[in-house]
């Protein structure tokens, strides 16, 4: 849809003020406060109208034509004054993007925004406070520390008081900053006990998520460091394989610095064992890191938090609430049980955060330097919505996963692939007759039709080898009959593909001219009717490759 912000005839004009040599209007401040209101809200508007008005998640436009929008823009063409930009920025922008919030988008671990996260985050922008210092921020960093005292509370972690020790933490970009940030802290341990970079080793299963790895490789670890521990059949780390590789190490003489647990694998959404493989990594004094970016919303869920038993007894937590907790990105935190194990990240300046000041910069415990105050999302959701509202949003997700495998199971046409905690769904379409071979061509192909329609985004992934599509549920407003309107999308696109529509993994795939029950939405009925007669005749004479599906 067109951008609904008022169209401006001419280009804006604008005029410095005398001596100042540039455009005073340009900034907000306190002059500027009402054209600030103004521009807000007519960015609110056109954002509301394009949520009430879009049907699929993705506007189905090609690369070719995406590169050619965006190459066409001159950046450094004349100014065009705010409200032609922000015009010309959502029929750019927006009219193509990625919308988590339809039901109809199944394909990573994204999620609808809480809405009080996104008043939070008109505010946050506006402000524009650094949580780096205590000087930029002030009550920001009071309310940041309290978020990682309650979660802390959460994970079942003691909290400090005063001199106590007890648990601490930083809001960080995302899992992957917050895993690296961990293994940084366990690195450090050892090498201050005397450990050599290259004796350094890490266990984790092979389905962790892959910052593991490659945290190991920016640490200067050797290669090899991560060292791969079996698994059961549902892909969940085995404490039997991980006695046996602590043994083993142990007796190369190398060292484990630390155990990566996983709460929700990326693509299962299973959740490690934490109890067993923490009585193993007590019974050797192992740092336990528990990698829940995915699984972190259990921490509030009022049917499953039993499933995450045993985090307390990690030594550090990752959490994403941009996942679980629906909030925007970025907003993510590092968690560690001993306040003590965040001073190898402290560094201090002269000119920002001298030794002997005694304000409380966060700093002192942060990878990064500049900071948002990303925590004031979360604090006004949880304000708004409630822990336990969160919480019920988490477990219908969850339940909804569960109803759809229950559906998967009797389906003649697809094939579970496994099972889950959380909310994700893997599965194959291979019904009887079609051989393996074939059907491992197929998830590309049918991932790739369903893309370039727009009708629906689903992923794509590898388990055992074999390929299969992956459905990652985080809208708890989905319904099952949504889901099943996507199943009969992936059904249709592959009925289509059987029957002669081969499509190549290419920027242009023909599948946008060929196939009818994927028509973008941009098509005319004559375009769709024409594209429908030139189908072969085995699509013609099939009665599941023709009409609509939702």
């Amino acid at each position: 849809m067109p951008s609904r912000l008022p169209a401006v005839t001419q280009p804006v004009t604008t005029a410095p003020s005398p001596g100042a040599g540039h455009d005073t209007t340009a900034l907000l401040r306190g002059a500027t406060a009402r054209v600030y209101a103004d521009t807000v809200r007519e960015v609110a508007d056109d954002v509301a109208a394009r949520l009430v008005a879009v049907t699929q998640p993705f506007s189905g436009a090609s690369r070719s034509e995406l590169r050619s929008l965006v190459d066409a823009v001159d950046l450094d063409g004349p100014p065009s004054g705010t409200r032609e930009a922000l015009r010309e920025a959502g029929d750019l922008y927006a009219k193509h993007a990625i919308w988590f919030h339809e039901p109809t988008y199944t394909a990573h671990l994204n999620c609808p925004v809480a809405l009080p996260a996104v008043g939070a985050e008109t505010m946050l922008a506006a402000i524009n406070t650094s949580v780096d210092t205590y000087d930029q921020s002030t009550v920001a960093t009071f309310m940041e520390r309290r978020l990682v005292e309650w979660t802390a509370g959460r994970i079942g972690f003691a909290v400090a008081e005063g001199d106590v020790a007890g648990a601490d933490g930083i809001f960080t970009s995302g899992g992957t900053q917050s895993n690296f940030q961990a293994l940084f802290l366990a690195r450090e341990k050892a090498r201050r006990a005397g450990t050599g970079l290259e004796s350094m080793r890490i266990l984790a299963t092979a389905v962790s998520h892959f910052s593991i790895a490659k945290s190991a490789l920016l640490l200067g670890l050797p290669d090899g460091a991560v060292v791969t521990v079996g698994t059961d059949a549902d892909g969940r780390m085995s404490p039997d394989a991980l006695a046996q590789a602590l043994v083993d190490i142990e007796r190369t003489g190398d060292t484990v610095i630390a155990v990566v647990a996983t709460a929700g694998t990326t693509d299962r959404g299973c959740i490690d064992p934490l109890g067993p493989i923490a009585d193993l990594c007590d019974a050797v004094g192992t740092w336990l890191h528990v990698d829940a970016a995915y699984g972190c919303g259990l921490l509030v869920s009022p049917r499953r938090r039993h499933l995450l038993d045993g985090i307390e007894r990690a030594r550090s937590v990752t959490v994403d609430f941009h996942k679980s907790f629906f909030q925007p990105v970025s907003s993510s935190a590092l968690v560690v049980r001993e306040r003590s194990d965040l001073a190898p990240v402290a560094w201090h300046a002269d000119y920002l955060n001298p030794e002997e000041n005694a304000e409380p910069n966060q700093v002192d415990k942060s990878l990064q330097t500049t900071r948002r105050f990303d925590a004031l999302k979360l604090w006004v959701t949880l304000r708004a919505l409630g822990a336990d509202g969160v919480g019920a949003m988490v477990d219908a997700v969850c339940d909804l996963a569960a109803a759809v495998h229950q559906d998967l199971a009797t389906d003649r046409d697809f094939r579970l692939v496994g099972t889950t905690d959380l909310s994700t769904v893997l599965f194959r379409y291979q019904p009887e007759g079609l051989d393996a071979a074939r059907a491992d061509a197929l998830v590309p192909q049918v991932r790739r039709v369903l893309f370039d329609s727009g009708r629906a985004l689903v992923a794509k992934t590898v388990i055992d080898g074999r390929p299969c599509l992956k459905l990652t549920l985080l809208n708890p407003d989905a319904t099952l009959a949504d889901i099943r309107g996507v199943l009969e999308l992936v059904r249709s696109a592959a009925h289509g593909l059987l029957a002669g529509e081969a499509l190549l993994d290419i920027d242009e795939p023909p599948c946008r001219d060929v196939h009818p029950r994927l028509a973008r939405a941009d098509q005319t009925a004559d375009q769709t009717a024409d594209q429908t007669a030139d189908q072969t005749a085995d699509q013609t004479a099939d009665p599941d490759a023709d009409g609509e599906t939702r």
